[in-house]
């Protein structure tokens, strides 16, 4: 066999055993070790090759990046920072028709930017807002998918976990990435929250006619003391990396430092739970390495067997076009969103295309956006769809059903991919602010 037929077996057999069951991150070493064994004809030397890119895919200080805002994430969510944002945003909307969904995507987006991980968003506002939803009288779809809807805001609202791989696997700057979702993750709340509004006003069967809440006896003091402290560690982290004072990596240091001491201050974080969030930000950390890895070696197995400059070749000889390659490629990516969570889709899938974006001159800042996006709405497809089943997993209610949960969030997954489609045709979204 040649080393071409070596890499497309390779691509057939991880297709089949992440489909059997098989741990994305050992079905893509194994797949590796075996491809580069046959094509150098030698298990040495593919175990050299292997310890070599295990050494060097998490070496970077960059990578240093990664534990940094998970630990900052986990802090902010631990604190109850989350509840302290629904409250500030409800009482900015709800005097609106739809307004505690639109305090839902209003506080995602908030609650975004300080800890990039969709999953926490997920979590948290299962528990803060759809109670607050059903007990004013919308309907259980409604209120679980306006949660589901807003949480992915984690992934493209800087600083996003993903963006972060994106910059690793892509050798691409963290801070331009992060700088460049700001704009998309602001059209993508704004689609949500007018949305909400049309669902609320047009549509009432499926978001029920909602009573608005008695004002509550919140003073400006005790709304300006839940906002501040979340505002500030916003305008530190991002405004540090976006004025230069620090790079990305100093910023998640700073921002971490932050959420403790905002934490600590409130008097919601303890020992016990600072340590809780230590461990589990050394199993998320843990998890992610071994998935950067894995996919480290099956990106050399496939340079050594040629297959992405073959593919590079055929789609710019076959006229696709940029707009065809990246139609197709979306619909690659939402396609393996109905099996595989996020992580393991660009892990997959990058090391394949990054060499055709570049052999087609695609900006790589914005090919990170489009790729992110279209990720996401893979969060929302069944039967995989991890924010479904965090979801899921953290409602009091247990009478709503998975189902419901994926048909609350089907009108959001249309949404973005509007403004998936948005980016794509106006690429300035992305790149404007750079």
């Amino acid at each position: 066999m040649t080393p071409l037929d070596i890499g497309i077996l390779s691509l057939v057999a991880m297709v089949l055993l992440v489909y059997s069951g098989l741990h994305v991150a050992i079905a893509l070493a194994l797949v590796s070790f075996v491809g580069v064994a046959l094509i150098r004809d030698s298990t040495v030397l593919a175990g050299r090759l292997m310890a070599l890119a295990t050494g060097e895919s998490i070496s970077s200080y960059l990578f240093g990046v990664v534990p940094l805002f998970v630990l900052m994430g986990l802090v902010v969510a631990e604190a109850d920072i989350g509840k302290d944002t629904f409250d500030v945003a409800n009482r900015a909307f709800r005097r609106i028709k739809g307004g505690l969904g639109m305090a839902t995507v209003g506080a995602n987006a908030v609650f975004a930017a300080v800890t990039g991980i969709s999953i926490a968003s997920a979590a948290v506002f299962a528990r803060v807002a759809v109670p607050e939803m059903l007990r004013v009288g919308h309907r259980p779809r409604f209120a679980v998918g306006v949660v589901a809807g807003s949480s992915v805001l984690g992934m493209l609202i800087p600083p996003s976990l993903l963006l972060i791989l994106y910059a690793v696997l892509s050798e691409q700057s963290v801070g331009a990435l992060f700088i460049a979702g700001i704009l998309p993750g602001l059209a993508l709340s704004v689609a949500f929250c007018l949305a909400i509004y049309i669902m609320a006003t047009r549509f009432k069967g499926f978001t029920g006619v909602a009573v608005p809440p008695p004002q509550d006896d919140d003073g400006r003091l005790n709304i300006l003391t839940k906002l501040l402290p979340l505002v500030a560690l916003v305008i530190l982290v991002l405004g540090g990396i976006y004025g230069g004072w620090f790079t990305p990596t100093e910023a998640g240091a700073i921002g971490a430092l932050g959420a403790i001491v905002i934490g600590a201050a409130k008097r919601r974080l303890g020992w016990r739970r600072l340590w809780k969030v230590t461990i589990e930000t050394g199993h998320i950390t843990a998890a992610i390495c071994f998935l950067i890895i894995a996919a480290t070696m099956y990106s050399r197995m496939l340079s050594m067997s040629g297959l992405p400059e073959v593919l590079a070749t055929w789609i710019t000889t076959a006229e696709f076009g940029v707009y065809g390659m990246i139609a197709l490629y979306v619909l690659v990516i939402i396609a393996m969103g109905t099996i595989l969570d996020s992580s393991s889709i660009m892990l997959i899938v990058l090391p394949l295309v990054l060499p055709v974006a570049i052999e087609l001159q695609l900006d790589l800042i914005w090919f990170g956006i489009i790729t992110v996006l279209a990720v996401e709405i893979g969060l929302l497809t069944p039967p995989m769809g991890l924010s479904v089943f965090v979801i899921k997993g953290t409602l009091a209610d247990q009478n709503i059903s998975l189902g419901d949960i994926f048909k609350g969030a089907a009108p959001f997954a249309l949404i973005m991919l509007l403004v998936l489609i948005l980016v794509i045709a106006v690429p300035g979204l992305a790149l404007w602010l750079l």
